[in-house]
């Protein structure tokens, strides 16, 4: 009988050693399983999109001030309509691409915006003027975009800044939280 205690001792042992061995396994095993999962979050949130605040009113009423915007970084060619977030002298803009490399952006005093000599104007309430800087028509140089904010007479823009190097562009806007309720 006393053989038999040492034995259930002994297996009592070694169950709580197994246990606790298993136990060590399960936190490495959880903690390699979190730092894998924060560094996926941290390259998708960094290099595949990007997740920004909108300032201003240059986009109303597509993209509002406070609206929390979501772009997709990996996109490599932008079509004319596209709603871009760029980084112009610094600041985050956020603007719709109205002409692309070797177009010709033409303004006139009317408010009246052409592109390759057609009239653009989509579902813009707002006359596009020309702002003192550039010379009208001009030629959208290599590499670059012209864009405008839909809210044209409030919009900062190429018109202010010129057009934007594609090297600047930082994606195409793919979804657009509204700020209200958050």
């Amino acid at each position: 009988m006393g053989k038999n205690k040492k034995n259930v001792r002994a297996a009592d042992v070694i169950r709580a050693r197994r246990l606790a061995l298993n136990t060590r396994e399960g936190y490495k095993s959880l903690f390699f399983r979190i730092i894998v999962l924060g560094l996926t979050a941290y390259l998708i949130f960094t290099q595949v999109f990007l997740i920004t605040q909108n300032s201003g009113l240059g986009m109303f009423p597509a993209v509002k001030d406070g609206d929390l915007i979501i772009a997709f970084r990996l996109q490599k060619d932008y079509a004319k309509e596209d709603v871009i977030v760029a980084t112009v002298d610094g600041k985050q803009e956020v603007a719709r691409i109205i002409a692309r490399e070797t177009d010709v952006v033409t303004l006139d005093e009317s408010g009246k915006l052409l592109v390759n000599g057609t009239a653009q104007s989509g579902e813009i309430m707002y006359p596009t003027y020309a702002k003192e800087g550039l010379e009208y028509p001009y030629r959208v140089p290599e590499g670059h975009v012209f864009v405008l904010g839909d809210y044209r007479t409030n919009a900062t823009d190429s018109r202010d800044f010129g057009p934007i190097p594609m090297k600047q562009v930082e994606g195409k806007v793919i979804t657009i939280l509204r700020r209200r309720g958050l």
